[in-house]
């Protein structure tokens, strides 16, 4: 039986920090409960959304009329290099705890805030390396039909930072299966340690932020050469970073009430004071898009998700 709770407060499960409270609520552990959660909300005829890890989301400060569903499941199982992860699993932990039994090949992605669903839905990626790259099939419930169905990677269709989940949101990931690679443990949790040791070098560990909050957007060619030119870095799919178009317009350290573009990652818009509201980090944002867009023709679009 389902424990749904009302005005329950949304802010603390959250990276950023910020929000108000859902008017309903509800934790899930299983297809099941989820399908029951679903079911609730129709009896209802209340809207629902999904919450994770509670990163790469700002959540509004009136909060949410609706029922939120808090994915909890965190089971994993092992075959081999192959492993079963519950969507609601922590990212982080689970690279920890692979790393234990000399599985590695995605350590990379260490440090990324959130749960492996989460991050499979938003192709995560940090330092070359993405979700997709060890993602096998990934099982996945339609809200509309109550179908169950288990996608490939190719189905998954993934690209930088998007899925068939992230264009679909009626699919809600239930499990992931990856497979990773035999290695030795100590370079496996060496490599986990150096990633975590420079995600905190550039302030982008334990900070309240919704993580990128703008993803790196296409740039015309001049724009890309000019990138290349001042970081001697190669572009890739003519992307530049949103970080750098967002110092170069002049907002690096920016502020809006408690809400600061951080001077270490400009693309991180952060919680500054601890007591910013999210129309304080969207204004922020909004007048980040707008100089980007005037002085570099650029547009930027949001990674972080708005509830």
């Amino acid at each position: 039986m389902l424990t749904i709770r009302h005005d329950v407060p949304l802010a603390p499960l959250t990276t950023f920090k910020i929000g108000g409270s859902a008017a309903h609520f509800v934790e899930v552990s299983s297809e099941e409960e989820l399908r029951e959660a679903i079911g609730w909300a129709r009896a209802h005829d209340v809207s629902f959304a999904i919450l994770g890890g509670g990163s790469n989301v700002l959540i509004d400060d009136a909060g949410f009329p609706g029922l939120v569903i808090h994915i909890i499941s965190s089971n994993v199982s092992y075959d081999g290099p192959r492993l079963s992860i519950d969507a609601g699993r922590n990212l982080l932990q689970t690279i920890r705890e692979a790393a234990a039994q000399g599985l590695g090949g995605w350590e990379k992605l260490s440090g990324i805030p959130g749960t492996v669903g989460g991050a499979t839905r938003g192709n995560a990626g940090a330092f070359g390396a993405e979700m997709k790259d060890v993602v096998i099939s990934v099982r996945a419930y339609n809200t509309e039909t109550s179908e169950i169905k288990n996608f490939s990677n190719d189905t998954c269709a993934f690209s930088y930072r998007q899925s068939f989940f992230k264009q679909h949101p009626e699919w809600i990931i239930v499990s992931v299966d990856v497979v990773l690679q035999q290695n030795d443990r100590r370079s496996i949790e060496a490599v986990i340690e150096e990633t975590i040791a420079e995600r905190e070098r550039r302030h982008l560990q334990n900070v309240r932020a919704a993580g990128s909050y703008f993803i790196n957007p296409t740039a015309p060619a001049h724009i890309v050469a000019q990138f290349e030119s001042e970081k001697g870095l190669r572009s890739r799919e003519n992307r530049v970073p949103a970080g750098w178009l967002i110092e170069k317009a002049g907002f690096k350290g920016a502020m809006v009430g408690g809400a600061r573009a951080s001077f270490q990652h400009p693309n991180y818009l952060i919680n500054e004071s601890g007591a910013a509201t999210a129309a304080e980090v969207k204004e922020l944002a909004d007048t980040i898009k707008e100089a980007v867009r005037k002085q570099f023709g650029v547009e930027l679009h949001e990674e972080a998700a708005l509830l």
